[in-house]
């Protein structure tokens, strides 16, 4: 009781998600939630028998060849859509390697869906991803891995079994990525199962409604691991000596760095030195200038102060004397002269007069 509590939890926790069987069971692809313990039709009761007897043999088509795992299951295509129209809108997503569309036995027919391998896996992938619901000749396309070589338990449609079916039909199968696996509304009776001898169905990843599984990828051999891990050992190696190599760069560069510090530094002390032995107290060339200035200030300053001392001193000139007596002279005769003066005449102790 306790497991199928845990159990009744986990699924009601999933009641928002989808879930992808990892393996093809019929009855259990015939069951929108993935509960079914019954088949509850001819077709899922076929291939049930078929898939317990054994009757089909995936890897017995002589036609399907190539990588599977480089190689997309085309679907929904057009009856008009040709091999060339087909390849060049593959093309698209990779380099296309090789390219087959199914076609009726005796009328050579389209049946409505192809193979197209890939150059690489990785191309196969981006063409999973990226051209599902395509339109190509007014049709849409779904796209998915080659179920055919990669999903054990696998039955063909042919047999009742596959992922496809019309809701007229009645054979309608979940599981693909256009019809995923409901959230079961209550758990797996395995116990039941277990004691009848029916194997249960098997259990899927959970998923969000607009997230898409990831097809299978390769399963690397030990050589392979070995090749691996010795590439990465060599790009770590490689990554190791850059790394190493350019922290010794860094290094040098900071001690260049500082070594032109150091100079320049001392450069700046020595230059400074010089200066202060050229500017040195005996040799201090901008005090003499100084000094002769306040020199020659000094002197023309003296100069200039005689020079007003002498136009303000008396004058001793002798010469100077008689010319300014003359002028005295000449001008109290003038004085007469204007005023009618006959009296006057020449003094004897006159130079200037007449003898």
């Amino acid at each position: 009781m306790a497991g199928e509590e845990v159990k009744g939890k986990r699924c009601g926790a999933n009641l928002n998600s989808v879930f992808y069987a990892e393996s093809y069971h019929p009855i259990q692809a015939g069951s929108i939630d993935g509960t079914d313990i019954l088949p509850h039709d001819n077709a899922i009761y076929r291939a049930l028998l078929g898939s317990n007897a054994g009757l089909y043999d995936p890897f017995g088509d002589p036609k399907a060849i190539g990588d599977p795992y480089s190689t997309l299951f085309v679907g929904h295509l057009s009856h008009l859509t040709t091999e060339h129209t087909l390849q060049k809108e593959m093309n698209k997503y990779g380099k296309v390697k090789n390219l087959r569309i199914v076609r009726h036995i005796v009328t050579g027919a389209s049946r409505g869906y192809a193979f197209v391998e890939f150059e690489t896996d990785r191309e196969m992938r981006r063409a999973y991803t990226d051209a599902h619901h395509k339109v190509i000749d007014d049709s849409e396309i779904i796209v998915d891995y080659n179920r055919q070589r990669l999903m054990s338990g696998w039955i063909p449609r042919r047999l009742g079994g596959g992922l496809g079916g019309k809701k007229e039909s009645g054979q309608l199968r979940f599981g693909g990525r256009e019809r995923p696996f409901r959230a079961p509304l209550r758990p797996i009776p395995r116990d039941d199962l277990k004691r009848l001898g029916i194997p249960p169905p098997p259990e899927g990843r959970y998923m969000s409604r607009f997230q898409a599984p990831s097809p299978p990828r390769r399963a690397r051999s030990l050589e392979d691991a070995r090749d691996s891990s010795h590439k990465h050992d060599k790009r770590s190696n490689h990554s190791h000596r850059q790394d190493r190599s350019v922290s010794q760069e860094r290094s040098s560069g900071r001690q260049e760095r500082s070594m032109d510090k150091e100079d320049f530094s001392h450069r700046q002390r020595t230059h400074g030195r010089k200066r202060g032995d050229r500017r040195s107290p005996s040799h201090d060339y901008s005090s003499d200038r100084s000094s002769i200035d306040r020199s020659r200030h000094s002197r023309k300053r003296q100069k200039s102060s005689r020079d007003r001392h002498d136009m303000k001193s008396p004058s001793l000139d002798h010469s100077s004397d008689e010319t300014s007596k003359y002028r005295e002279q000449r001008r109290q005769s003038h004085n007469a002269w204007s005023h009618g003066d006959d009296r006057w005449s020449p003094r004897t102790d006159d130079p200037f007069a007449e003898t």
